[in-house]
């Protein structure tokens, strides 16, 4: 699972879903691995926070991982995507009163992407038209 960046709501709202689904993932066979483009100190208290302290986390500062023609992940501008009708209504739902933003100290062009891998290939991708998009997570990885 790539994710944007740590001020994001969305991608806390990623953490919160896959944290409720955790067991029934790992139930599946499937580690869940995250990429995102924070330091490890940084990323740290948000995946204690959402109780995966325990998986795996890839820092990518660099992007070098989003950037691997495999994943195909794109880039956007944040100030215009924000105003994309998908992006405001995730908002006005509940992603931004929930999770709320905070500062970014990562790339907000980064768009995230979720990829169910098996030996070492991608088997369903999910890749984000837009920052508000939902993946099923349990449908990902097989279990939906």
């Amino acid at each position: 699972m790539f994710l944007r960046h740590f001020a994001c709501a969305f991608c806390a709202q990623a953490l919160d879903r896959v944290s409720q689904a955790h067991s029934q993932i790992e139930a599946k066979g499937v580690r869940p691995v995250f990429v995102h483009l924070g330091s490890p100190e940084r990323a740290k208290p948000y995946f204690d926070y959402y109780h995966l302290s325990d998986v795996e986390r890839i820092s990518n500062p660099e992007a070098t991982l989003y950037q691997l023609p495999a994943f195909g992940l794109s880039r956007t501008n944040p100030y215009l995507h924000s105003l994309h009708p998908a992006v405001l209504m995730g908002w006005l739902r509940g992603a931004l009163f929930k999770y709320g933003i905070g500062l970014i100290k990562e790339d907000a062009e980064q768009m995230p992407g979720v990829f169910f891998l098996k030996e070492r290939k991608i088997v369903r991708a999910f890749r984000h038209r837009t920052i508000a998009d939902e993946p099923d997570y349990l449908k990902l990885v097989g279990a939906g």
